[in-house]
């Protein structure tokens, strides 16, 4: 992760309904250049943020959930805003509630948290051209290779208190 001082992110649908705060940095962002988000955003890949859901206040409106197909499958949960219906986070099933992946293009300051790595480049538009300075990988990853400590630690810690419920 890039280092930024301040420890919150604002961010909102283009509506404005629902506005929502990350109370921390994520735990990583994640370049996804799969055809699924590909399709799914249609954008030449997805920007996502992961992050604990208890970190991620509500601050106006409410979103609705949408069950959505996933590429795994096991399918996902969008969260859009009722009225103009962009999407702001998703949930996944491996992760469940508790991890939410926040669409960094929905934040009012996007440029503050570039890609830790980009994922499923063996499907990427030829066209974009990767940073070298940034890790990249054909498909998925090994978490504990990439992953910054502290952020290791703070999905361990999520694990264990949802095996405490």
């Amino acid at each position: 992760m890039a280092a930024d001082p301040s420890p919150s992110f604002e961010g909102a649908c283009t509506c404005g309904a629902v506005r929502y705060r990350m109370t921390s940095k994520p735990m990583f962002v994640h370049c996804c250049h799969c055809r699924w988000c590909q399709r799914e955003t249609g954008a030449s890949f997805a920007l996502n943020a992961l992050i604990e859901a208890d970190r991620v206040i509500l601050l106006e409106g409410e979103p609705e959930v949408v069950n959505t197909p996933s590429n795994s499958g096991k399918g996902q949960k969008i969260s859009r805003c009722p009225k103009c219906h962009i999407a702001l986070w998703s949930n996944y099933a491996g992760a469940g509630d508790a991890v939410r992946f926040v669409r960094v293009g929905t934040l009012k300051e996007p440029d503050r948290l570039p890609p830790d790595i980009h994922i499923f480049t063996s499907s990427k538009q030829p066209w974009v051209v990767l940073p070298p300075n940034t890790p990249a990988v054909a498909e998925y990853y090994e978490r504990t290779q990439y992953w910054p400590k502290e952020s290791l630690e703070r999905r361990a810690a999520l694990l264990a208190g949802q095996r405490g419920r």
